[in-house]
């Protein structure tokens, strides 16, 4: 007898993109980050008429800006509160998505610099050695290594929605082989990101191997 399927409703959009920036805005506001603060208006600006992939099941329209605020609102609620982090947060795909270069975002020399990190570079195809240039270069930076663990976290998190299968098992393989890596070295580099890591950790993993299981029962 076959199984039923669940009369399910999938939401892509968990949280509204007014509200997070309102929360991040009042965070900015009473914690005296100034390049957060900044970044919010930048970010939204840079990324306006933007969409995320619209999922098959749901064709929701996602509007881009969600990707960073969500990782930001996720980033402080776990109690990261620098600044730079923060900044660099809602901004990490700015440079690669919106033709910006680093040089020229109108923010400290640091997170300039971090953001260069996170920006793959013209012509990337995805091959092991430009990954592993690439991955090698976030890991001299905790900034950028911090970002990018809070970046394949929420990716991995909603890659069910409007990844090809193709893409699931390529993420997973990339995930498995260089960012687990780079949260190590986060734990035993900056012991100030141990909390944050564990929960990213428990989150990437628990999604990957259930992802995994499902992938292999078909």
């Amino acid at each position: 007898m076959d199984s039923v399927k669940p009369e399910w409703i999938l939401n892509e959009k968990f949280f509204s993109e007014d509200h997070m920036f309102t929360r991040l805005m009042g965070h900015a506001i009473e914690e005296n980050l100034s390049e957060t603060y900044q970044a919010l208006y930048y970010a939204r600006d840079k990324h306006a008429g933007q969409s995320r992939k619209k999922s098959p099941f749901t064709r929701e329209h996602i509007p881009y800006i969600t990707h960073p605020l969500m990782m930001a609102c996720h980033a402080h609620a776990m109690g990261i509160k620098d600044d730079k982090v923060l900044a660099t947060v809602l901004l990490h795909d700015v440079c690669e998505d919106c033709g910006v270069k680093p040089e020229n975002l109108p923010f400290s020399a640091p997170v300039r610099h971090s953001v260069a990190l996170l920006t793959k570079p013209k012509g990337y195809k995805g091959s092991d050695d430009e990954k592993r240039r690439y991955y090698d270069g976030i890991a001299t930076d905790s900034t950028a290594s911090i970002v990018k663990a809070l970046d394949r976290c929420n990716n991995v998190s909603f890659m069910s929605m409007s990844f090809t299968r193709e893409k699931i098992i390529a993420y997973v393989e990339e995930t498995e082989e260089y960012v687990y890596p780079l949260l190590e070295h986060i734990k035993h580099d900056d012991i100030i990101y141990n909390d944050a890591v564990f929960l990213i950790k428990y989150q990437l993993k628990s999604t990957i191997e259930t992802i995994k299981s499902f992938i292999i029962s078909e």
